[in-house]
């Protein structure tokens, strides 16, 4: 894919037409013609300077995040805190926006357009409803970048660049580890049916497992009926050895689920926070595969500002930048717990 550089500042619109003047004798023309050319060598063209100086807007540097993301989710409290650290570094005005619903995310990329911003960054987790905000920004000049969800989406919905993990290749990982484990039988939760990111992961487990692999569809926002439909789950199926979620907070969930049902499976999952550093040092769950939010949130916020300024393009514009996967396991936990202590994976 071929992306231009940013293109300079348009032109200023000409001044109306102002009623015409006596004549002037020829001498004090010349003359006035000198000094104006002496002026404009000592001043220089003030409209000459790319609109990449300070923003579309004459202030800072404005860039809009929206994310699918749940309010007061812990993963993207962590992808909003990489974004706002590159954005305090570069200067930038940030604003965070999300919608779990795929048409309000589309709606909050249409606000920022009429926002008109200097950049936006989005995820996407239902790529088809953010093909038209994508192309609307575009038309409008502004830069997008994606980040998080569709990496295999991003470049045929109109995106510059793309920072993430590579769902399907970290889903395949786990069905090995799993193989390397002695697991017999996995059941892998999707707390949001239709997110691809979700979908591929589970599909790459089953891929590589040589194992059996069920789905479990969930609602993620009613963490209850979560845990009880996990718990139902383990209970007709009492052979399930290891139960793979797609969030923290459900494999933490997942882990009282077991308990309940009184099954042996152990649990392990895709994502990382704090309280699940945790549950990984004392054993409760067996692993997790660390994407790095943080690390996403702050790359495309600093890429857009990158290529505002510079028309640098990480990836050259063809190929996804990967923070992931990395494996968390009891044995180098104690790495990674300080930075989770601090809010920041």
């Amino acid at each position: 894919m071929n992306t231009p550089l940013p293109a300079p500042a348009a032109s200023r619109s000409a001044r109306p037409a102002t009623p015409t003047a006596p004549a002037v004798p020829t001498a004090l023309t010349a003359l006035a013609a000198v000094c104006c050319l002496l002026l404009a060598g000592c001043s220089g063209d003030a409209s000459s300077g790319s609109d990449t100086d300070a923003g579309r807007s004459g202030g800072r540097f404005q860039v809009t995040l929206v994310t699918h993301g749940a309010e007061s989710d812990a993963f993207w409290e962590l992808v909003r805190k990489g974004a706002e650290a590159a954005a305090a570094k570069d200067g930038v005005e940030l604003t965070y926006a999300s919608d779990a619903d795929a048409a309000g995310q589309a709606e909050l990329v249409r606000d920022a357009i009429r926002d008109k911003v200097d950049g936006i960054a989005v995820t996407l987790a239902k790529p088809q409803a953010m093909k038209g905000p994508v192309a609307e920004a575009e038309a409008a000049g502004i830069p997008v970048v994606g980040l998080n969800s569709g990496i295999d989406a991003w470049q045929s919905a109109g995106l510059l660049e793309y920072f993430g993990q590579d769902e399907s290749v970290a889903g395949r990982a786990v069905g090995d580890k799993l193989d390397d484990l002695g697991a017999k039988h996995a059941l892998c939760v999707i707390h949001e049916r239709g997110n691809i990111s979700l979908e591929a992961r589970c599909a790459g487990v089953k891929k590589t497992f040589a194992g059996r692999t069920d789905m479990l569809y969930v609602d993620g926002t009613d963490m209850d009926a979560m845990r009880t439909a996990v718990t139902s789950a383990l209970r007709q199926e009492p052979d399930v050895d290891e139960v793979i979620t797609n969030g923290a907070q459900f494999a933490l969930a997942a882990v009282k689920s077991a308990e309940e049902a009184g099954s042996r499976a152990e649990v392990a999952t895709f994502d990382l926070n704090k309280d699940l550093v945790g549950a990984v040092r004392d054993g409760s769950v067996q692993f997790a595969v660390d994407q790095q939010p943080y690390l996403q949130g702050y790359l495309a916020v600093d890429a857009l500002w990158l290529y505002r300024t510079n028309g640098n393009l990480s990836g050259g514009g063809v190929a996804p930048v990967l923070t992931g996967p990395a494996f968390v396991t009891k044995t180098n936990v104690a790495a990674v717990s300080r930075f989770a202590a601090n809010g920041t994976r």
